[in-house]
């Protein structure tokens, strides 16, 4: 290259270092955007998002409210997938007496809406004991999808050391079993884990855990996070029910009083 008539050769400018760019996350509700969707077969509408996914996180929202008065507020809570990317929001439908008077065994409805607050799962839980000498009245849940087509349910087993649920089909057959350990609190600072199990009670093919959330949450609050892991193969409907199973046995063994703790002792034993 020429020197310039003054002598000094100008250097061409340092270019920036090129920088490559990640692969593009699309987030899931952008699936259903398409005004061409075509319903799948067997998966019923807002729920087609499932049918791709083998592991769910469910956050339960903190309600500073819980914090000074003496009841408890209705719950809500965001289901994500393993990306932190939101799938759907759920609200608790409850009145005050029936939270005031019953704690955690208060019958609810629960909506779960989903991007476009368009409501795709209904969960219908009826007043019950929780005593294992009301073995004819035991905790249930019903599982709608959409709202007036039943698609699945979840009953709690008669048992005295450990807790047993199972998850039936819209005709009442038993599809799923879940077990979980003797003792639910999280005294130990670890995460609780209910096996989920085929029918037979054999084989387990997947897990849903509470997870510890710090010493400062349990100690201070009742708020709860889970994670459910299942078969990607799992019939949609089958995971539906089992998204509606992390809520009752979130309100079975983790729901305490206003301002309580997830971590009293000696633990959530099942009677």
């Amino acid at each position: 290259m020429a020197a310039p008539p003054g002598g000094v050769m100008m250097l061409p400018a340092a270019q920036p270092p090129v920088r490559s760019r990640g692969p593009f996350v699309q987030m899931p509700t952008l699936q259903l955007v398409q005004p061409n969707v075509q319903p799948i077969a067997g998966c019923p509408p807002g729920l087609e998002y499932l049918m791709h996914v083998d592991q769910l996180l469910v956050h339960q929202q903190i309600q500073l409210l819980e914090m000074i008065v003496p009841f408890e507020q209705e719950n809500k809570y965001v289901v994500k997938n393993t990306m932190g990317q939101f799938i759907f929001m759920a609200y608790e439908k409850s009145d005050l007496g029936t939270r005031c008077c019953c704690g955690g065994r208060r019958p609810f409805e629960m909506s779960l809406l989903d991007y476009r607050s368009v409501e795709v799962l209904r969960l219908y839980r009826p007043l019950r004991c929780d005593s294992c000498c009301c073995f004819c009245c035991l905790q249930e849940m019903e599982v709608y999808a959409p709202p007036g087509n039943i698609v699945g349910s979840i009953k709690q087993d008669w048992s005295v050391v450990f807790p047993y649920l199972s998850l039936r089909d819209s005709g009442g057959n038993v599809v799923l079993r879940i077990v979980g350990p003797c003792c639910t609190s999280s005294i130990c600072c670890n995460d609780v884990v209910f096996d989920i199990m085929t029918k037979d009670g054999k084989t387990k093919i997947g897990q849903l855990s509470k997870n510890f959330n710090g010493l400062l949450l349990e100690a201070l609050t009742d708020i709860d996070n889970f994670t459910v892991t299942f078969p990607i193969d799992l019939d949609v409907k089958m995971k539906a029910t089992l998204l509606g199973a992390v809520f009752l046995i979130d309100f079975i063994f983790f729901e305490s009083a206003a301002g309580g703790s997830n971590m009293d002792l000696p633990g959530n034993i099942i009677n």
